[in-house]
């Protein structure tokens, strides 16, 4: 079986290596821009394809390394407009009331998690000093730190409703339960 050329493969493949890479990446032109590099890999090396019958699976490798090539290559840059303001918004400050009921939930915590999170982010340790005071790997590290987060959020929304700002901090919260109120535990 002989080796179809680029014009064939272009016509035959286009539209569903742009879907392809389309459902991989944020923007259109990005988009575009890779899969034009995807024919431009194919007409470079397709003289050195061996096997003709796994052409196809072969153009899908050279997709997805162009992903991942565009990827690597770090993010898209925006332009910023001349108008923006002198000073950022200000920053949302946490309710100070919720300090105590926070240092209540990691007291309940069982206790490698307890400790993960009194180290990182009470003491101010990075995972990675973390791993090495405790012994463990880092991966391990980060897993614990990451496992006591989700089961204190886990428990914080058991007992309140909490409205986020898009990074994630607390904009308002409404008790549902008694551990907001005076800082007494859950029945």
């Amino acid at each position: 079986m002989d080796t179809p050329n680029l014009e064939t493969l272009y016509i035959t493949m286009h539209d569903r290596l742009c879907l392809f890479i389309c459902s991989r990446t944020a923007y259109a032109a990005d988009a575009e821009d890779i899969l034009q590099d995807v024919f431009l890999r194919i007409h470079t090396h397709l003289g050195s394809v061996r096997e003709v019958e796994k052409l196809e699976s072969w153009i899908y490798q050279v997709a997805r390394n162009s992903i991942i090539d565009y990827y690597r290559r770090g993010r898209r840059l925006v332009e910023l407009k001349n108008d923006l303001p002198a000073e950022l918004e200000e920053e949302n400050e946490p309710d100070p009331g919720l300090a105590p009921y926070l240092r209540q939930l990691v007291e309940s915590l069982p206790e490698p998690y307890r400790q993960a999170i009194q180290l990182t982010d009470y003491e101010g340790l990075s995972q990675k000093e973390m791993a090495g005071r405790l012994g463990i790997s880092i991966s391990g590290a980060k897993s614990r730190v990451q496992r006591a987060r989700l089961k204190i959020k886990e428990m914080m929304l058991l007992c309140c409703h909490y409205e986020f700002d898009k990074r994630g901090a607390i904009l308002e919260y409404r008790e549902r339960c008694c551990c907001c109120d005076d800082n007494q535990p859950c029945r």
